[in-house]
């Protein structure tokens, strides 16, 4: 119920949020005198975001819909770290749905404002059986890559896309291999 409630709060939410970022992109941003050494990149930063997916989880031919949480810490300059909680709930048919718990390696292209990048992710993938007959754990693979849009002069980043093409080789009948994607916003945190 509170998984409802969530993506339902989300699904009110993803408009204003966008809206707002829209509001800040056509805002001027104040120009900077002073350039950046050469030899600096970002850095050590961390962002937590959330974005609302779209994902087609070959059990049935469904695609579902449902939210997400992220955690991106870039440690060296285009070596990182990404952490996300993913549940599909909404457009869910008899009581068919997933939630996946994935954390792995990312490496960033650095491009300017928009940034490339490319993940290999590992965790559980928990998978809810039709009628709520069963519910299922699995070892869950996940490469994938997007890109991400830092705002210039602020803490926000707009994930453009985020694409993932999931394996869970040991479900119970015969390897499951969803796959979509996301679209969110970020904020540096650190």
């Amino acid at each position: 119920m509170f998984v409802k409630k969530l993506a339902f709060c989300f699904t009110q939410a993803l408009p204003v949020a966008l809206g707002v970022a829209i509001l800040i992109l056509a805002t001027p941003s104040r120009a900077a005198a002073q350039a950046k050494y050469a030899g600096i990149g970002p850095g050590t930063y961390v962002q937590l975001g959330s974005t609302f997916s779209t994902y087609q989880i070959d059990y049935g031919q469904r695609y579902l819909s449902g939210a997400a949480v992220f955690v991106d810490a870039h440690l060296y300059r285009r070596i990182g770290a990404e952490a996300e909680v993913r549940t599909f709930r909404l457009n869910e048919s008899a009581g068919v749905h997933e939630t996946t718990y994935l954390i792995g390696p990312r490496f960033s292209f650095l491009a300017g404002r928009l940034r490339p990048y490319g993940k290999l992710l590992i965790g559980r993938g928990e998978f809810y059986y039709p009628f709520n007959y069963a519910k299922g754990s699995y070892f869950a693979i996940a490469p994938g890559g997007g890109v991400d849009w830092h705002i210039r002069q602020s803490k926000l980043t707009i994930r453009i896309v985020d694409v993932e093409i999931q394996n869970w080789p040991g479900f119970s009948f015969g390897a499951l291999k969803p796959y979509g994607f996301s679209s969110g916003i970020a904020v540096r945190v650190f």
